[in-house]
């Protein structure tokens, strides 16, 4: 094999850790649309309005590796989202709140709401967060151990299906409850409020706006990388045979439950990056979004844009918090009521979400263009045959009959 080929093969070996050719065509589709086309087409409120929205996917993809993969249907990645989104917001508030800034206050250097509360020092768990370094470390790491926890207490019990929804739900409403009555701590019902720099930069100017939304972009970009290489993977192919049959692979001396908890640690990781992009663009973080109801309407932007595809949940979750954003403006007695039906629509029309959607009529177009646009097979070589050699005796000069025959 001569080297070109060689190449040709590791190039397509690479891809297919990652889904083949076509899924990193429709990773460079969404890029193109996300990073090239939305900040020609929007204005820079719109397009922080956007990154809002792409903060979302993140939460989607999680859910697409956790429930549409592992058959874990959890109903608290709010939980995540808003662990996420919290630690950058103290790292941030920690950041507002210098002597300097709260001269004015009782106890200067702590953050408005605590000297409100009449706290006078800083909480220990505060303190990491005067560094950006264990900010960004605690951001992935607080998140994956609390997922940890919640994943081995469960699973190692063998507690799934709806008994394990159910209580992802009821640890969401204990995580809202427990925000909003340690308002002194946490900021309660308001939460994290009036976030404006970043190590000395402005995240209020546009130019600002500008960095966090292709960063947000990036960063998106790269877990659907790593979501298609955990399911294109040989743990991926485990992950869709416990959905399917958890008993065999059980009995084929796999540990199910190892398998279970680093799918949701994974899930809860890549919610928490977003949540965190989400306080930086928005400049707050509150218990609103950590909650039951932020959590069930994270399920839905995975189920519209197809549990199943990392893409097709992206796609979702921009999809239908811009159709949530367009009817609130545009019917704000009725906008509840329509989006209530369009999700009940598409989850009933297209069980497979807008991903199988596409899929259904870009199947038949896709082998339409393989069929019409392949390279034409070259003819197989046919071996010419050889005349025999000709006679020096020419057809004249023969005898009319041998001497046996004239006999």
């Amino acid at each position: 094999m001569d080297k070109p080929d060689t190449q040709a093969l590791a190039a397509s070996r690479w891809m297919d850790k990652f889904g083949g050719r076509g899924k990193l065509i429709q990773i460079l589709i969404i890029a193109f649309l996300i990073m090239v086309v939305l900040p020609l087409c929007a204005d820079i409120f719109r397009l922080n309005l956007y990154g809002k929205y792409l903060t979302y996917a993140f939460v989607a993809a999680g859910l697409v590796l956790c429930w549409g993969y592992g058959g874990i249907l959890s109903l608290g990645q709010g939980i995540f989202f808003g662990l996420g989104g919290y630690c950058m917001a103290m790292f941030l508030k920690l950041e507002a709140s210098s002597p300097e800034n709260t001269a004015i206050q009782s106890t200067p250097g702590i953050p408005d709401f605590m000297d409100w509360n009449q706290l006078t020092e800083l909480p220990w768990f505060w303190q990491p967060f005067h560094s950006f370094t264990l900010t960004l470390i605690l951001i992935v790491a607080v998140p994956a151990l609390f997922a940890f926890l919640i994943g081995f207490a469960m699973f190692k019990r063998r507690v799934g299906g709806v008994y394990f929804a159910i209580i992802t739900q009821a640890i969401a409403s204990i995580m809202t409850i427990l925000i909003i009555g340690q308002q002194g701590y946490t900021g309660g019902i308001n939460g994290i409020t009036d976030l404006r720099t970043l190590m000395g930069w402005d995240i209020q100017t546009d130019f600002a706006k500008y960095v966090l939304y292709f960063a947000c972009c990036g960063a998106l970009l790269l877990c659907l990388l790593a979501g298609q290489f955990i399911i294109n993977s040989r743990y991926g192919q485990l992950l869709i045979a416990m959905r399917d049959q958890e008993d065999r692979v059980r009995f084929s001396g796999y540990d199910v439950a190892n398998i279970k908890i680093f799918v949701f640690v994974a899930a809860s990781v890549i919610s928490a990056i977003g949540g965190a992009f989400f306080t930086l663009q928005v400049g707050f973080m509150s218990p609103s979004f950590v909650g039951t109801v932020a959590s069930i309407e994270m399920v839905i932007f995975c189920a519209v844009g197809g549990r199943l595809s990392l893409i097709g949940a992206a796609y979702g979750a921009f999809l239908v918090n811009l159709a949530k954003s367009s009817l609130s403006e545009t019917f704000p007695q009725l906008w509840v009521v329509a989006m209530g039906a369009l999700f009940i629509a598409v989850v009933m029309l297209f069980p497979r979400g807008l991903a199988g959607l596409v899929d259904d009529y870009a199947g038949p177009v896709r082998r339409w263009m393989k069929e019409t646009f392949k390279r034409p097979q070259p003819a197989p070589a046919v071996e010419k045959k050889t005349a025999p050699p000709a006679s020096n005796t020419s057809p004249d000069s023969a005898p009319i009959l041998s001497a046996q025959e004239s006999h």
